[in-house]
């Protein structure tokens, strides 16, 4: 008899701004040319490094982030502001994922916001599941016994990115390849990144999305 997986994936609290102890602006990550003029966030980082979003700026400090619906996630659905606006709750298990697992957390977050835009419940037509969208053997690899359970998830997807990292001798571009398309992939093209369309266009998307994270200035 098969042991029914509950999708535990609550909000656990509601968007605050002066909750966020780090860059939290995964619609950034969208910040594509072309995107539509509806769906705009601004944001600016005070002196103390606290993040302010508004999608009224009162001053020229704000700086533009726009999250287009057209864009989709890894998992094949389209980006959710709701699902962004809340991305807030879920920064304390990725900040003690980075810890645990000794990788940056505004890598992992720029792979959330690529992988699944911070929805939990996110299934892919291969059948990734979860935030950080593990496969059924990769869960199964680091131990998960829900991965629609957030803190599962984060937690096994931080310990796999690790694993990559030491692999390829901590090219981050290569273990996030290697996410993508698998270990295997990047061994088979000689230790270079796969030419998988997908592949080639997800490890500087997840980039870019990292370093306007780990970048974003702070207001004087």
């Amino acid at each position: 008899m098969r042991r029914r997986i509950a999708l535990t994936c609550p909000y656990r609290k509601p968007f605050n701004n002066m909750g966020l102890k780090s860059a939290l602006l995964f619609a950034s990550l969208l910040a594509a040319a072309g995107a539509g003029a509806h769906s705009r966030i601004y944001m600016y980082v005070d002196a103390d490094g606290v993040k302010h979003y508004t999608d009224v700026p009162d001053s020229n400090r704000y700086k533009l982030l726009v999250l287009s619906p057209q864009d989709f996630t890894r998992s094949g659905e389209h980006y959710s502001a709701t699902m962004l606006a809340r991305a807030a709750q879920y920064d304390s298990i990725i900040e003690k994922a980075a810890v645990s697992a000794a990788v940056e957390p505004n890598l992992l977050r720029a792979v959330i916001v690529v992988e699944s835009g911070f929805n939990c419940r996110a299934v892919s037509k291969r059948g990734a599941v979860g935030l950080m969208q593990l496969m059924p053997a990769t869960a199964s690899r680091f131990g998960v016994s829900n991965p629609y359970d957030p803190k599962e998830n984060i937690h096994a997807g931080a310990r796999y990115l690790k694993f990559l990292m030491d692999r390829f001798g901590q090219n981050v571009r290569l273990a996030l390849a290697a996410y993508n398309a698998g270990e295997d992939a990047v061994d088979r093209n000689g230790g270079q990144i796969p030419p998988f369309t997908e592949t080639m266009a997800y490890v500087p998307k997840v980039l870019k999305i990292y370093r306007m994270l780990t970048e974003q200035p702070r207001a004087t």
